[in-house]
């Protein structure tokens, strides 16, 4: 296979880029492709009232800082720290007001578990999405293009494809590219038509190897089953809202590419689309039911936490069927 060289990524930036297309100060992206009347259509989906969670519990057996052939970059797991608890209260230690109760906190990087790539995650050389300059990203946040803008989003149709259930798989293999073949088959084969504006799930069954195995090692920045750089033509022909899978980096590791080149389709999906990416998904409870009910779609609510400036967020996001 060919691999992914400087020249293909400005072809790609090129043909893909949709800067301007909601105008010159749009901060969201492909999110405004979901419209008022697809969010009512996708409450009518709703029919046995089963809600199932998209995401791994937040807790120090997460997947950051497992043994891994790409550093982790600072990321680790939560870290959760009680600052007053039962055994105080037990133990006549009050606050000021007399209320004997717990509280707590958590100290964790925002991209460590189930989160969204904010738009201000990835740039293209020196720009963000819509053409912002990189620097509006400073150690104050992100300016332009923060977290915060969606929150108010990330509602609408849902739309599952189980790629390695499709390929007879429990999990794809590392190393395996997923293509517009595999995706446009996988539909087909479930019965599920993607709309525009959809927020589509697509399973690999790597995470559920890791979790089978006990062990996190390789998961993340390691090799990895995922997009191949293909599939930006099929990311933009169905006009998705977002995009979510259960890999460490939705695309396909190693990247296949020449001249030091790093994760080249999020240099175009994330900067050069505007399109917001969702990773680490938990998908094995929703693809048994989509399994046994043979419906692959759903309502989707997935909201960021709105840290204001911040260039990705945790998410608890929600099949509701």
């Amino acid at each position: 296979m060919r691999k992914v060289t400087r020249q293909d990524l400005r072809e790609a930036a090129e043909k893909y880029k949709n800067w301007g297309k909601w105008g010159p100060n749009d901060e969201i992206g492909t999110l405004n492709y979901t419209s008022p009347d697809d969010i009512i259509a996708a409450a009518r989906l709703v029919r046995k009232g089963r809600v199932i969670s998209l995401a791994l519990n937040f807790d120090n057996t997460g997947p950051q800082g497992a043994k891994s052939t790409y550093p982790a970059m600072g990321r680790t797991n939560p870290i959760h720290t009680m600052i007053r608890t039962g055994t105080d209260a037990y133990s006549g230690v009050l606050d000021k007001r007399g209320i004997r109760a717990a509280d707590d906190m958590v100290t964790m990087p925002l991209q460590c578990g189930t989160q969204w790539d904010g738009l201000g995650h990835v740039f293209y050389e020196n720009s963000m999405w819509n053409g912002y300059d990189c620097r509006e990203v400073t150690s104050a946040g992100a300016q332009k293009c923060g977290i915060e803008k969606t929150k108010n989003k990330m509602v609408g149709r849902g739309v599952f494809l189980d790629v390695a259930r499709a390929l007879d798989k429990e999990s794809l293999d590392d190393g395996y590219g997923i293509t517009c073949e595999d995706l446009n088959n996988t539909a087909e084969a479930q019965g599920v038509t993607v709309q525009r504006g959809d927020y589509v799930i697509v399973r690999t069954g790597q995470m559920e190897r890791c979790l089978k195995a006990g062990s996190w090692d390789g998961y993340p920045g390691g090799d990895a089953p995922g997009f191949a750089f293909e599939t930006l033509e099929w990311v933009a022909r169905t006009e998705l809202a977002a995009l979510a899978s259960d890999t460490w980096g939705c695309e396909v590791r190693p990247n296949n590419t020449e001249g030091g080149i790093n994760q080249p389709w999020h240099w175009i999906t994330i900067p050069i689309m505007g399109m917001t990416m969702g990773e680490i998904f938990y998908l094995k409870d929703l693809a048994e039911d989509c399994a046994d009910d043979k419906v692959y779609e759903f309502m989707f609510v997935a909201p960021a936490i709105p840290i204001t400036g911040a260039v990705g967020s945790p998410t608890n996001p929600l099949a509701i069927k």
